[in-house]
C-alpha cells in the first residue's frame, strides 16, 4: 500500500487578512489646501463660452417658454457640434488668451521681484 507523504502535497495558499495588509503600508499624508492668490489673473473662457453667451440670448428670444438652463445648454451644445469653424468666437478667445498670457507674465515677474507680500493678500 502506498501512503501519501505530506511533503509532496502542495500546501494550501494562505491569504493575509486585510487588516494585516493595510498595517504594513504607510499612512497617507493629507493634502493641505492651496491658498488662493487674489492677485493672480483669472483664466479667460474658451470660444464655446463666448458662443454660449450669444446663443443663449437668441434662443431665449425665439423660445420664451423654455426656462431650463439644461435645455438651453443641450440646444447650444447640439448647435456647436453641427457648426462649421466659427472664426469670430475663436478670434475673441485668442485675443483674451493673449491678454491673459501678458497679465500672467507680469504677475510672475512681480511675484518673483517680491512686490506682493503674503500678508497683504488676505487682509
Amino acid at each position: 500500500m502506498k501512503t501519501r507523504s505530506s511533503a509532496a502535497a502542495p500546501a494550501p495558499a494562505r491569504s493575509v487578512p486585510a487588516p494585516a495588509r493595510r498595517a504594513t503600508t504607510k499612512p497617507r499624508a493629507k493634502k493641505k489646501p492651496l491658498k488662493d492668490d487674489r492677485n493672480k489673473p483669472k483664466k479667460p473662457p474658451t470660444a464655446f463660452f463666448y458662443f454660449l453667451e450669444d446663443f443663449r440670448k437668441t434662443y431665449q428670444q425665439e423660445n420664451p417658454d423654455v426656462k431650463s438652463m439644461r435645455d438651453i445648454g443641450k440646444a447650444c451644445g447640439e448647435k456647436w457640434k453641427t457648426m462649421s469653424f466659427e472664426v469670430a468666437y475663436y478670434d475673441i478667445a485668442t485675443e483674451k488668451r493673449a491678454e491673459f498670457e501678458r497679465a500672467m507674465a507680469e504677475y510672475i515677474k512681480r511675484k518673483e521681484s517680491g512686490d506682493f507680500s503674503e500678508e497683504s493678500d488676505y487682509e
